[in-house]
């Protein structure tokens, strides 16, 4: 006993002294952090802050080294708040002579941000996202800043701090604009100060722009008035240098011709896959789910097996598009770097604190094609800002008309859709606008960002096989002579024409470079990762769920339906599953008509679709009007703890089902219209309503 005794002892006097060594070396020999986009831009900086962990995470001492009195973070998921903090910044220079950064809220660390000195300011940009949510990258902050037990580098107040607050949001969604405002509460409750009024830009209206333009101005005047600023001319000031590299071609290994990241580059790309770093995946199929000669839309199978990506059902799949060719030739023509498109550039920040959006050194194309939203709508300022390097006297004048007239550019530019080289052919045709510099693009467009899908197949049924459904845009815009084509939805084309044997798929003569830069795509392939969602089934599947999803809004309920009918064949008790779906003929955009059957003979009478074709008859019928036809049923499954989700048009299709269930529950349970309303909002806050919905 007394050497089993002994031989113990030794043995927890080993482990205590190994834990030790453990204790004290990490993070220096072992579970080193490590940033999943690190190496992106093959070392390259990303805003004066390197990879996670280290010291330039400071942002006190980052705007200190670099001499700065004003940050501008943002929170964004689509770009629209990372453009905004942008141009804040540039303006913020120009007109006030102000030391200007733009910051991604997830590159630092706020423990200190107590410690801010009092002559300088700090702009969230802030958009909010799903069910009053932060943006991916601003998580991290929104859940530091908003804890309880919050505690600073010297305490638990920002007295120090003075800030400014824009948010980015949709009023067709309940907690429209949370994020910013929940973030001006909790700053303002603890002692900073904030400088003028919160902007809030309503994208559910088609707003967003205008209100952002109407907040900036009296925001700028009280930051004139708190800073004691002098206003002066404005005049551009590049924040890239542009250098063309004439010792380089575009046949070099060493140069970006659209690879996202260096591993790509060196053609041995890795994961972690994400927002900054896609993996290639071949399209195991794809097919036509139309009937329709004038319409089309797409159901694919995306094979994830080699990248060691997983999904859940409700999950979404980013896809990273590229622009038609016939874009890129019309945006670098008009610029007059037609014949230059092949050209090599680097592009640097002239700041030390500037985000070179892409990889360097690239051509003048792979800009265009891979990395600037050339076909995106026209912002008025950044038309404005354009104007003093128009080509003549009459085009310059148009657009600084176009720039200080809102009512003029949205008659003329935005009720069109035109993109920005469409404008100033408009405006100057047969000219090229030359003088302007290539440095003013990278700034004032948006880069270019993933296309996300509601995924349509169950990971139970298929775990490294995502499906995505997608309808082809393609509008004829009446104000125009022209078809506003969707960038992504005809890429996703090109590649479902090539993948089934045409040898030279050019969708609308839109000419996609399918085969990708250096032909890495080629076999077919696209570039994807996967983002998580809330959008989830109940974990019991015998609870009722009800759904709605008119169009392609029936992704995700496909995979719901094929996950129960899977279950069901395994024995699982399944709950009623009631499926609202709705499009314009049964003949000509019913979609997986067939699969309904089948998921229908495993379910058995557990599964119940209720259709609505708003063409079909004399008068149209849309999901809400047969919502309403089973009110009584509805409103049983709800008592019952039924799950209600809602997927599709935001502003119309959703915002309206939202009413009618208010309305069927009143109705149903004898209840006024107010008290209706106020079950719905417990719903959806208990999670028990959800919606993956957009504009």
């Amino acid at each position: 006993m007394a050497t089993q005794l002994d031989t113990l002892d030794i043995f927890v006097l080993v482990a205590l002294l190994l834990g030790t060594i453990a204790y004290f070396t990490k993070g220096s020999l072992w579970a080193v952090e490590k940033d999943a986009t690190a190496g992106i831009y093959g070392g390259t900086k990303v805003n004066g802050a390197a990879a996670k962990g280290s010291k330039t995470r400071d942002i006190v001492k980052t705007m200190e080294d670099s001499d700065k009195n004003m940050v501008i973070f943002y929170g964004s998921q689509t770009g629209t708040a990372e453009d905004y903090a942008s141009r804040l910044a540039k303006e913020g220079s120009a007109r006030f002579g102000l030391k200007t950064m733009v910051a991604n809220l997830e590159e630092f660390d706020y423990e200190n941000l107590d410690t801010l000195p009092e002559d300088k300011v700090a702009v969230f940009v802030m958009a909010t996202y799903g069910e009053g949510e932060p943006t991916d990258n601003a998580v991290d902050f929104y859940e530091f800043i908003m804890s309880d037990d919050i505690n600073f580098t010297e305490g638990d107040r920002l007295g120090n701090l003075k800030f400014i607050g824009f948010g980015l949001g949709n009023n067709t969604y309940e907690h429209f604009n949370a994020v910013i405002r929940r973030l001006t509460t909790t700053l303002s409750k603890l002692g900073a100060k904030q400088i003028g009024t919160i902007g809030e830009g309503d994208d559910g209206t088609g707003t967003m722009e205008e209100d952002f333009l109407a907040w900036k101005e009296p925001m700028w005047k009280a930051l004139q008035e708190e800073m004691d600023l002098e206003e002066r001319e404005a005049v551009y000031e590049p924040v890239f240098s542009i250098a063309e590299r004439t010792d380089l071609s575009a046949e070099d290994d060493t140069v970006y011709l659209g690879e996202p990241n260096k591993n790509h580059l060196e053609g041995a790309s890795k994961g972690p896959y994400g927002v900054n770093n896609p993996f290639i995946a071949p399209i195991k199929s794809s097919r036509e789910i139309f009937t329709a000669k004038d319409r089309n839309c797409l159901h694919m199978e995306i094979d994830v097996a080699g990248a060691n990506l997983s999904y859940t059902t409700g999950d979404h799949i980013a896809v990273w598009p590229t622009n038609a060719g016939k874009e890129v030739d019309r945006f670098l023509g008009v610029l007059g770097l037609g014949g230059k498109k092949d050209g090599v550039v680097d592009v640097s920040g002239i700041d030390p604190t500037a985000k070179v959006p892409f990889p360097t050194p690239t051509t003048y194309e792979a800009i265009a094609r891979y990395h600037l939203e050339i076909c995106a709508p026209v912002s008025r300022q950044f038309l404005a800002s354009l104007a003093a390097f128009a080509p003549t006297p009459a085009a310059k004048e148009e657009l600084t008309k176009l720039g200080g007239d809102k009512d003029y550019f949205q008659e003329t530019v935005s009720s069109r859709y035109l993109n920005i080289a469409q404008v100033l052919e408009l405006n100057a045709p047969g000219e090229a606008w030359s003088d302007v510099p290539f440095s003013l693009m990278i700034e004032g467009l948006n880069r270019i960002q993933p296309r996300y899908y509601s995924i349509s197949s169950s990971s139970l049924v298929q775990s490294k096989l995502v499906s995505i459904t997608c309808v082809v845009e393609s509008i004829r815009i009446p104000e125009a002579s022209h078809v506003l084509k969707g960038v992504t939805s005809n890429y996703l084309l090109a590649l479902k024409q090539k993948h089934n044997g045409d040898p030279e798929p050019d969708p609308h003569g839109l000419s996609y470079a399918i085969t990708g830069p250096r032909n890495k795509y080629d076999g077919v392939h696209v570039p994807v990762h996967i983002r998580a969602s809330n959008f989830r089934l109940p974990s019991d599947p015998s609870k009722p769920v009800i759904m709605i999803g008119p169009g392609t809004g029936v992704a995700p309920f496909r995979a719901f339906v094929q996950e129960r009918a899977v279950l069901a064949e395994n024995g699982d008790k399944i709950g009623k599953t009631l499926l609202f779906f709705g499009c314009r003929r049964a003949s000509e955009d019913f979609l997986y008509r067939e699969e309904w059957k089948e998921y229908a003979a495993k379910l058995g009478d557990s599964f119940s679709l209720i259709t609505a074709f708003s063409r079909d008859g004399p008068e149209k019928v849309y999901v809400q009007h047969r919502l309403k036809e089973h009110a009584k049923e509805v409103n049983e499954l709800l008592a019952q703890g039924g799950y209600f989700y809602v997927c599709g048009d935001a502003a119309h299709m959703a915002r309206e089902v939202n009413t009618s269930l208010g309305n069927i529950i009143a109705q149903e349970r004898g209840l006024t219209e107010t008290q209706g309303e106020e079950i719905v909002k417990r719903l959806r806050s208990s999670n028990l309503y959800q919606e993956d919905v957009w504009s």
